[in-house]
């Protein structure tokens, strides 16, 4: 026999009220049955109905998707979980964004810097600003040069690596240590200077070595082993001729038998 039960009983076995069974069943996302007297009443179909509209929910989908999923048929749940999928990795990138934002402000009050209300909302909008500028010339070079395979790791990737360290302080690094291999050339690869840069900058990439898929990696260097056809377009806090001698510095390195740095644990098999 079929178990019919009552709204009071769906609302505690689902813990939704009975003003949302009411509300959804407005927007047309679950039509309950009906006793004589004109009560509302669930079935099994329409309990599996109302689960599954809190799964998409807590899936993150609006309602308007939620109804147009149900209302096609069957329902293409790849496509639902595609979409939604990219509208979280856009939430976990602004996310990290605001994180960096947020930690870089941080820095400077525990630094004693007098930041108040009104310098902090101006951090934001011109944080907003410059990130926002600078991942679309970050994007306009790495289209060129990464494969769609290498785009899906890094959309994965990144949002893990925003919330490990400091975005803007690690870009500052970046800047000193290219700064300081600039000053230092011309320098003969295999020296001890050298081999101490080249182990210095597998130190600091170790952050992206760490989630660096075979995809990633191959697109990466290929780009910067193109830096001097894309070169002031985006800015890595080095140049052509540092990337160029730190390649020479880490082969002398390893032809030597010395160790350089963190390296992608896939390349050690």
């Amino acid at each position: 026999m079929t178990q019919i039960i009552d709204i009071a009983e769906v609302a505690r076995r689902t813990g939704l009220s009975a003003r949302a069974l009411r509300f959804y069943e407005a927007r047309g996302l679950v039509a309950p049955l009906r006793t004589a007297s004109g009560r509302r009443c669930y079935g099994p179909g329409e309990m599996e109905r109302l689960h599954q509209l809190l799964a998409f929910k807590r899936a993150g989908l609006s309602l308007a998707k939620i109804k147009t999923l149900f209302d096609r048929r069957p329902v293409n749940l790849r496509a639902m979980i595609a979409l939604q999928l990219e509208l979280v990795d856009e939430q976990a990138r602004s996310l990290a964004d605001t994180r960096a934002i947020l930690s870089s402000t941080l820095s400077r009050i525990d630094r004693g810097e007098p930041i108040d209300a009104a310098t902090f909302c101006s951090l934001i909008r011109h944080g907003d600003t410059i990130m926002t500028d600078e991942a679309e010339k970050w994007k306009t070079v790495t289209d060129r040069y990464m494969s769609e395979e290498a785009k899906a790791d890094f959309a994965e990737a990144l949002p893990a690596m925003g919330t490990t360290f400091d975005q803007a302080e690690y870009a500052a690094k970046w800047k000193d240590l290219g700064g300081r291999i600039k000053a230092a050339l011309p320098l003969d690869p295999a020296s001890d200077a050298a081999r101490a840069f080249a182990r210095e900058w597998f130190v600091l990439l170790e952050p992206f070595t760490r989630v660096a898929t075979p995809a990633m990696w191959q697109g990466s260097q290929q780009m910067y082993a193109n830096m001097d056809k894309w070169e002031g377009q985006a800015d890595p806090g080095f140049d052509a001729e540092v990337f160029g001698f730190i390649q020479q510095a880490t082969a002398a390195a390893k032809a030597a038998g010395h160790d350089v740095g963190p390296m992608p644990a896939w390349s050690k098999g």
